[in-house]
């Protein structure tokens, strides 16, 4: 059986930073006059430009590509993360699992939700496959994240004699 691989969208993540960035320079330009009438108001547009510059800037600094390769035929899951300063790869084999679920983050109500397999090790850790802030295709789909999360079970219980 062929390995079964994914990698995440860099290119959205850096759109993600580089919007961040351009609002948080827009308020804290809009913002940078501190009057007696609005001060408080003008201090918080401020002060939220200055946290959204940062949190843009240092989105844009790490942002990189996850790889993640299930192969049957080695009984593991290999998860390559690759930025601009580091390069981790972490091995799972297939007999280190114990369980596997569906994690999401957001809300339903607003309509933005990540899903992402979310693993259960024998050692106790709970490690999320395909996480939100990576970008994977079909990451806000349940369904999808269902049948990979179905596939790897069968994957898992062939392979790993569970």
């Amino acid at each position: 059986m062929d390995p079964w691989k994914f990698e995440s969208n860099s290119g959205r993540q850096t759109a993600l930073a580089l919007t961040c960035i351009g609002a948080g320079m827009i308020l804290v330009i809009g913002f940078r006059h501190f009057d007696s009438a609005s001060m408080t108001n003008s201090l918080a547009g401020f002060l939220l430009g200055l946290l959204l510059l940062l949190i843009g800037i240092s989105a844009f600094l790490v942002r990189g590509k996850q790889t993640i390769v299930v192969d049957p035929r080695m009984r593991r899951i290999v998860v390559e993360d690759m930025n601009r300063f580091r390069t981790n790869k972490r091995v799972i084999p297939f007999s280190e699992i114990v369980d596997s679920g569906i994690g999401y983050l957001g809300r339903k109500s607003n309509y933005v939700t990540f899903y992402y397999i979310n693993l259960r090790l024998r050692s106790g850790e709970d490690y999320p496959l395909f996480s939100p802030g990576r970008f994977f295709d079909g990451g806000s789909d349940r369904e999808v994240m269902e049948s990979r999360r179905l596939r790897l079970e069968e994957y898992i219980k062939k392979y790993a004699g569970r």
